[in-house]
């Protein structure tokens, strides 16, 4: 009888272990880390990007950035990847974001405020060490601007 318990028990706990395991494996995302994004403004100008887990499978954004008048400003929003629209917290204009995955290697990132939503194309690297993201803005008057940034993995 005691043996019988003892392999149920070693049962339970490798099922718990296996459980755990998964959970694990399943929230890794090549992003996950800190990005600095390339610039040619003198410091103090510092522009970061942290991607953290979040939940089983979403990710948590957070930006830290300093203008070049050494003002600091940080911002941030979580995700499921859902392309449901979550709050902005901390100091930015957007009130809330969404994500999208478009592929393995691009996330599209919806920014809204009031009725206007400006869209990120977030493209990952190959070699996972750089990240592109393309603006595409709308202004109040409806015209639309589109930018680039890069940012690279600090490691």
């Amino acid at each position: 009888m005691r043996k019988s318990i003892l392999i149920v028990m070693l049962g339970l706990l490798a099922i718990a272990f296996t459980a755990s395991s998964v959970a694990a494996v399943e929230n890794t995302n090549p992003r996950f880390g800190k990005w600095k994004l390339k610039s040619d403004n003198p410091p103090p100008y510092l522009n970061i990007m942290t991607y953290e887990p979040y939940g089983e499978k979403g990710m948590r954004i957070t930006i830290d950035a300093t203008s070049s008048k050494g003002e600091k400003r940080t911002w941030g929003y979580v995700t499921e990847f859902d392309g449901k629209y979550r709050p902005v917290t901390g100091d930015s204009n957007t009130e809330v974001s969404a994500v999208e995955v478009v592929d393995e290697y691009t996330n599209k990132i919806m920014n809204k405020t009031g009725d206007r939503v400006n869209v990120i194309i977030n493209v990952l690297s190959e070699d996972g060490d750089t990240i592109h993201n393309e603006y595409r803005n709308v202004d109040k008057d409806g015209k639309e601007s589109v930018s680039h940034a890069v940012y690279e993995r600090i490691k």
